[in-house]
Formats: structure tokens, sequence, C-alpha cells
């Protein structure tokens, strides 16, 4: 197990690596795989170190770069590292509400890969589902008036029932 120290090193390296562009989709990807990891290690109200720690990551994140990647398993690695992140810091939102709302728009994308059981995308999703589900995003999706968005979640939903 490692140190809260040397998770927080981790984070940084990480987060400072996602700054600076990557020369392809597979080294991407894996990045934002170890970072995943790193940030389902972190504990809900983090240290204020861990919070700093914290920052280059959330500020790659929510770049354009990543929002509105065109590959859509870096679309759904993005959203599911940001639903991480919005787990650390619920009940606060981490960013911004328009940038909530672009979060959000993405998040919705990527649960409609529920449907697509052997792909990447598929685990991805479960488990953007599941911190989702126990961080209650959807009362900040309303709290936003993101009511399309919410409907848009149910239908993605429905569709994968049938």
């Amino acid at each position: 197990m490692e140190s809260e120290k040397e998770l927080e090193e981790e984070l940084k390296d990480l987060g400072s690596k996602l700054l600076k562009p990557q020369s392809s989709i597979d080294e991407l990807l894996n990045l934002l795989d170890k970072v995943e990891c790193c940030l389902a290690k972190v504990e809900q109200v983090p240290s204020r170190s861990m919070e700093d720690a914290l920052l280059p990551a959330m500020t790659a994140l929510i770049s354009d770069e990543f929002l509105r990647h065109s590959d859509m398993d870096v679309k759904v690695s993005v959203a599911s590292c940001i639903t991480e992140i919005t787990r650390i810091t619920a009940p606060d939102a981490p960013y911004n509400d328009e940038q909530m709302k672009e979060i959000f728009q993405l998040t919705i994308a990527a649960l409609g890969n529920l449907s697509h059981v052997s792909t990447r995308c598929y685990y991805k999703a479960v488990t953007i589902l599941d911190t989702v589900a126990k961080v209650r995003s959807c009362l900040m999706m309303l709290d936003l008036e993101c009511d399309a968005l919410v409907i848009d979640m149910f239908q993605h939903f429905l569709r994968t029932i049938k």
C-alpha cells in the first residue's frame, strides 16, 4: 500500500504528463488509465496537499483537447477520471457550473456505451455509472437545470435494457 505522499507525487507527475500532448492514442489511454487508478485511491475530503496534487490532472482533464477529443475511448476515459474527481470533491462540484454542464454531457455520452458489452468503453461506462449513482450526480445535474441530460441518461438506460 502506497503512502498518501507517494500517491500525491504520482498524481502530480501524471497530471503534468496530461498537460503535455501524447504521441499516440494508446499512450494517452494508458496514461488516463493510470490517472484513473490513482484517483480511485484518493479519499473524499482530501488533505490540502492532496488537493494541490490533484490540480494538474483537474486542469488538464477539463481542457478542450480532452473534453472534445475525437476518439470515443479517450472521451470515456476522461469522463471516468472526471467522475472520480467529482466523487473526491462531493458534495461540492470540482468545476464551475458551465464546465460541469459540459462534463455531464460527456458523462451521459459515455453511458451510451453501456450497450457495447465487448468494447473497452463498456467497463469504463459501468464504472462511471456506479460512481454517478454513489455520488448522486443526478442531483447536481438537476441543480444545474440539466433536465434534458437527465432524460438522455434515462433514454440510454432504456435502450440498453431493450
